[in-house]
């Protein structure tokens, strides 16, 4: 199968809103068998666990698509599975592990500003709410159209002290 098949096979069954998370899952496997390269298909499999919730195998084949070289393979897909691989370390219980991911997270159009809100959200389960606060307050600043300034100030007054 050529790679923009297969790519528009994942596309497909992710828009597929007629089967439930463990029939992604099944469907997912095959496909990932088939991915141009491991390290892709490692990351989509672990995608279809973690949005069926099941974070530890997720964690599992994310990690496997880290080692197979996802980020020299595929920069965009890589830029994502930061997120949600973040996510799902935060889901496990292992926050802190999570927090340090999100703040290394490479900047990258595919993913926005979502590292750091994802980033605040570890922040609160780490009970660090005034830091998970100023670092949410800060991801959305530039999108404002005033009282930039002030708002800079604010959120950096929540942990300044």
């Amino acid at each position: 199968m050529s790679t923009g098949a297969w790519e528009d096979r994942v596309a497909a069954l992710w828009d597929d809103e007629t089967i439930d998370a463990e029939q992604r899952i099944e469907r997912m496997r095959e496909l990932a068998d088939a991915a141009p390269h491991p390290a892709v298909g490692a990351f989509e499999l672990g995608g279809a666990f973690d949005s069926g919730g099941h974070e530890a195998e997720a964690h599992e084949h994310y990690a496997a698509a880290t080692a197979a070289g996802l980020a020299d393979v595929d920069p965009v897909r890589a830029a994502r599975m930061v997120v949600q691989h973040a996510s799902t370390l935060r889901n496990l219980g292992r926050v802190d592990e999570a927090i340090a991911m999100l703040r290394e997270a490479p900047e990258h159009p595919s993913t926005g500003v979502a590292p750091r809100v994802f980033l605040a959200l570890a922040l609160h389960s780490a009970g660090r709410q005034d830091e998970a606060l100023r670092v949410a307050i800060e991801a959305v600043e530039p999108t404002l159209p005033r009282y930039n300034r002030s708002v800079r100030n604010y959120a950096a007054a929540l942990t300044d002290g």
